[in-house]
């Protein structure tokens, strides 16, 4: 943006979330001075900044969203969002896909979102071509639906792409086959070890799962269904210490699913949560463990 003027031929600007001030010559200072921190239009820009930091982090989170739930995008929404440029860095080099009438889509025409307009929309193809897609909706799938993730991950190294919301290098787990289809719980993440429960329930809500009757939850739309996957951390006094229990998976009405009636994205986003929460456990030091 251009440069405001202050006071006493100071001006001011705001340069990638910060306030910049240069005096009468033109020189850009390492720091504000006194007289110009509290002056309305450098207040002005501080708010400014931290608006800014806040939609880019919402778009960030709607993105997300949209990809983690499977929600058709208007190609109409696309282009009115493109010109923001906290919207465009968010959605740029996203995998997306056309979606038909029906709502299906072809994994073979997937390609990394480039430009979005009146006129369709812009991808990249895995053939390094760019072509415009005309489907009135696309979807950004999950990377776990992706069967070609391997490949679009080599093309996107190549291209030294760096998406903004985690989707091509999200950690994704696929569901075994050889589930028995009387299980309904996972223990791979239990007896983690967190010396109060404060710890783990901070870690729960900085990474964006509530927590609700000592369950860290995740819901998931999938195949038009919401799921619900449950990780037991505790529900005593925050103070004490706790152990993690296991993962489930719930329907909309309370009742736990067999895991073998799990779908491939609430899996996932499942496991990930788990083992994300997991990770902060209290690891026990060799002379502990003896």
């Amino acid at each position: 943006m251009s440069w405001l003027a202050v006071t006493d031929g100071y001006e001011v600007t705001l340069d990638s979330g910060k306030v910049l001030c240069r005096n009468a010559s033109g020189k850009v200072l390492r720091s504000l001075p006194p007289r110009i921190r509290d002056h309305s239009v450098t207040l002005g820009l501080r708010q400014l900044a931290e608006w800014l930091g806040r939609h880019e982090t919402q778009c960030r989170i709607e993105v997300e969203r949209w990809m983690v739930r499977s929600l058709p995008v208007p190609a109409t929404l696309l282009a009115e969002l493109w010109p923001d440029e906290a919207w465009r860095t968010t959605l740029a080099d996203l995998v997306v896909a056309p979606l038909d009438d029906a709502g299906h889509w072809d994994p073979d025409e997937v390609g990394l979102l480039r430009d979005a307009g009146p006129d369709g929309i812009g991808v990249v193809n895995l053939d390094g071509e760019s072509v415009r897609l005309t489907a009135d909706r696309v979807l950004i799938p999950h990377p776990v639906l992706l069967a070609d993730l391997d490949d679009l991950r080599e093309f996107a190294a190549d291209l030294d792409v760096r998406q903004s919301v985690g989707q091509l290098f999200r950690e994704t787990w696929v569901r075994p086959a050889d589930l028995p289809p009387e299980r309904t719980n996972i223990s791979e993440y239990s007896d983690g070890k967190f010396e109060q429960l404060r710890h783990l329930l901070g870690r729960a809500t900085s990474l964006g799962y509530p927590v609700r009757g000592g369950y860290a939850v995740c819901r998931i739309f999938e195949a038009g269904q919401q799921i619900e996957a449950r990780y037991w951390v505790g529900a005593d006094d925050p103070s004490y210490e706790t152990e993690t229990g296991d993962l489930v998976f719930t329907n909309p009405e309370g009742r736990t699913l067999p895991l073998a009636q799990v779908g491939p994205v609430a899996w996932s986003e499942g496991m990930r949560m788990a083992a994300v929460l997991y990770a902060g456990r209290v690891v026990p030091t060799n002379e502990e463990e003896k």
